[in-house]
């Protein structure tokens, strides 16, 4: 695969990634109460399509990473690892979720009543993100692949992430900003996610068309 070719994949897999979650996030907010089973299992089914394509767009990165500077095929290599690792825990918190509501007689909340995926997708997943965005952002400043806002805004993203890991001392009220489940925890820090990964999938994929004749980025702005 050339690397116009491989920009572009991990630039639509970036997209597509985030163009799941954004559709995602603002369902969790349209019923004050226990949701209707349809609303959970269809959020829950957008989140997994999502991490499918985020997997496709980890995998990719490393290899962009590898053919821009192999000597730096092991920061690759970690963007890679705990991207995965990120997408894995998170699909484990929506099986769990998926499971308990298709089991119950009744709608239920499962980002309350299922308390075995508070510290998944809370503390577990922002620790996990903020390595995967410090690995991310230390890729692309190493082998200038994309611009210098995307490596700089990747480690705010990353110290914002890691702000929100001992969240798991501070309760399971959705409602409370910095609870194990609360709302800046997960849906804000999801949102914000998926913004960037949006705009990191854009630059991505219009950086396939700018190469240097050598085939070299010429980015760096």
């Amino acid at each position: 695969m050339n690397e116009t070719v491989a920009r572009r994949l991990t630039g639509l897999a970036g997209i597509a990634t985030a163009a799941a979650f954004i559709v995602e996030v603002p369902l969790y907010f349209i019923y004050s109460g226990s949701p209707p089973d349809s609303n959970v299992l269809a959020r829950l089914l957008i989140g997994i399509v999502a991490l499918a394509f985020l997997i496709v767009f980890v995998t990719a990165f490393r290899e962009l990473v590898k053919g821009a500077n192999p000597a730096y095929e092991w920061v690759g290599t970690m963007a890679f690892a705990s991207g995965l690792v990120y997408a894995t825990i998170t699909l484990v918190s929506s099986g769990l979720e998926a499971g308990a509501v298709i089991a119950a007689d009744h709608p239920i909340d499962p980002t309350i009543t299922v308390s075995g995926t508070y510290i998944l997708y809370g503390a577990i997943g922002r620790l996990m993100l903020a390595l995967f965005l410090t690995a991310v952002g230390y890729g692309i400043s190493r082998t200038n692949l994309l611009p210098r806002w995307t490596e700089r805004s990747a480690f705010i993203l990353a110290g914002v992430n890691l702000v929100f890991v001992p969240s798991l001392f501070f309760g399971n009220a959705p409602a409370h900003f910095y609870a194990a489940n609360g709302w800046g925890t997960t849906a804000l820090m999801g949102a914000i996610f998926s913004y960037w990964m949006l705009a990191l999938g854009i630059s991505t994929y219009r950086s396939a068309t700018r190469l240097a004749p050598a085939g070299s980025p010429a980015l760096r702005h």
